[in-house]
């Protein structure tokens, strides 16, 4: 008995993980229009998430940001609207990095069976998209480029002006399906699941912050976690 209760005592404690968020993603009921504005029927019935502030070392402001994501039989929509009293972006260029700007980021996992690969789509305020495929949470494959990708903003404020107070700006994305076939062969019908995660980098170093969807429940605010990307249900 003496030596069951050593052993026992021996194992060590797993924190026990939060579940994974979820959300269910509406049909557009009419085409939508990419201009960066977010105020069409669809997006006014699409539900938003909230991200969250998680890492109390980073200096930034805690500038709220909204997502929503609708889709129909050519596209997965995004829409992201962000609270930003100082909106700054300097990179103009496809697959420049858009991260360390004002920027959106939306990962994306068609297949939740593997968790090794997945596609990352950062945008920064000026609507630059940084796309890539992000194998084993580390090495990204640059050269990928989605194709029929179309985004825009809107801005409210001036962009990369320091001395006024801006309020806003939102960003929207239609990413057309076949640059999903290598991991769904087919669009999603009603009922299928994906694995998402939605991030936002805001501010001017020193002073930055990342906000996120779902919790990557680490340290250091690294959002490549795709065991930890919440689940979206598609539905009509």
């Amino acid at each position: 008995m003496r030596i069951l209760i050593a052993l026992s005592m021996a194992v060590p404690l797993v924190a026990a993980q939060s579940p994974v968020p979820r959300y269910e993603v509406k049909r557009a009921s009419a085409a939508l229009t990419i201009d960066g504005k977010l105020d069409e029927a669809a997006w006014t019935a699409a539900p938003a998430v909230t991200l969250q502030f998680l890492w109390e070392s980073q200096t930034g402001a805690k500038q709220m940001t909204r997502a929503r994501l609708l889709w129909d039989a050519q596209a997965l929509y995004v829409g992201f609207d962000a609270d930003d009293a100082d909106i700054t972006a300097q990179f103009q260029q496809r697959d420049d990095p858009t991260y360390r700007d004002d920027a959106v980021e939306i990962f994306i996992n068609p297949n939740p069976l593997q968790e090794v690969v997945y596609y990352g789509f950062e945008m920064n305020a000026r609507g630059v998209l940084y796309d890539y495929l992000n194998y084993n949470s580390r090495t990204l494959f640059k050269r990928f480029d989605a194709t029929g990708v179309k985004i825009a903003t809107s801005l409210r404020g001036t962009l990369n002006v320091r001395t006024d107070t801006d309020s806003g700006w939102s960003l929207e994305a239609m990413i057309p399906w076949p640059n999903f076939e290598e991991l769904s062969r087919r669009p999603p019908v009603v009922g299928a699941t994906w694995k998402v995660n939605f991030n936002r980098w805001d501010g001017v170093e020193p002073n930055r912050r990342m906000s996120i969807w779902s919790d990557p429940q680490n340290n250091e605010s690294w959002p490549h976690v795709p065991s930890r990307f919440g689940e979206i249900v598609f539905v009509n």
